[in-house]
């Protein structure tokens, strides 16, 4: 299975990461200069969890970010996983 949150669709995401060398003119250098910009790659907070849904009667699985729990904390896990499409 993907990195992928099953509701949202947050995904890894890739970024930079900025290497920089020297003193800071306030702590008596010559100032910081960048020397290499390094890729990176940002993933989403997953968590696979067993949901009970009540209308259902029964545990779905599925793999989700943290804010995509608080979603269904607040609206509900049927509604939450009915419009993802996942039931």
């Amino acid at each position: 299975m993907a990195r992928v949150c099953s509701i949202r669709g947050s995904r890894v995401r890739m970024g930079g990461k900025i290497h920089r060398s020297g003193l800071a003119k306030k702590k008596g250098g010559i100032g910081r200069h960048v020397t290499k910009v390094v890729k990176r790659s940002v993933s989403p907070n997953l968590h696979t969890k067993r949901i009970y849904v009540p209308e259902l009667g029964r545990h779905v699985k599925v793999k989700l970010s943290a804010k995509a729990i608080k979603t269904i904390n607040k609206n509900g896990a049927y509604v939450t996983l009915k419009k993802a499409g996942l039931i």
